[in-house]
């Protein structure tokens, strides 16, 4: 009976229904969190390899135009770490047991060497670009903008690594915050029940 009225009340009114649906959707969400917090800085980490990766060929045009020194070796670690930090991670928090402290070590010594990386790779890009030979390099022109874009996403993946370092760093500070939400369903009618089951008796 209940469940009737319910469906008859969302047929009614619509827009009540997707609003519902909505906030569901929102507090299993917050649940999920609440179990499993380090989701947010594997988003994170999992963002940053996103950007390097679907911005790989301009950056790998960058390489073959300038061809600076060890500029493609370090195009190689950072994406070779960029997948095994992930792997890092998820080891280092699995479901429903200890924190792997090891692994996480492990994670931010390749985070380290990625950062590294990509900061030697916009230095060679300065470098090259303040020679005579660099300097013949016309950033203006359209088969050159590969450069201009290295750059900018380089940059980018820097930043969304060091945010995914500091989430990961005060996990358990905000960890605790999301627990204290509260993700309880408030059942209504339940003072109604008696009265329902008695009438169909």
């Amino acid at each position: 009976m209940m469940a009737k009225e319910k469906t008859k009340a969302a047929a009614k009114n619509p827009n009540k229904g997707f609003v519902h649906g909505v906030k569901e959707i929102c507090r299993k969400f917050i649940v999920t969190l609440k179990r499993r917090p380090q989701l947010i800085p594997l988003v994170v980490y999992i963002v940053a390899f996103i950007i390097y990766s679907f911005n790989l060929t301009d950056i790998s045009d960058t390489t073959a135009l300038l061809q600076g020194k060890n500029m493609g070796l370090s195009v190689f670690a950072v994406m070779l770490f960029s997948m095994l930090s992930i792997l890092c991670f998820m080891n280092a928090f699995p479901y429903r047991k200890k924190k792997n402290v090891p692994m996480m070590i492990i994670m931010f010594v390749m985070i380290a060497i990625m950062i590294f990386c990509d900061v030697f790779y916009l230095r060679g890009i300065t470098t090259i670009l303040s020679t005579e030979a660099g300097a013949s390099i016309d950033l203006t022109n359209e088969k050159n903008y590969c450069i201009t874009y290295a750059q900018y996403y380089i940059q980018q993946h820097i930043i969304v690594l060091a945010v995914g370092v500091v989430l990961t760093l005060l996990l358990p500070v905000y960890s605790k915050l999301i627990r204290k939400i509260n993700t309880n369903v408030v059942v209504e009618g339940n003072g109604e029940m008696g009265a329902i089951d008695i009438a169909n008796d």
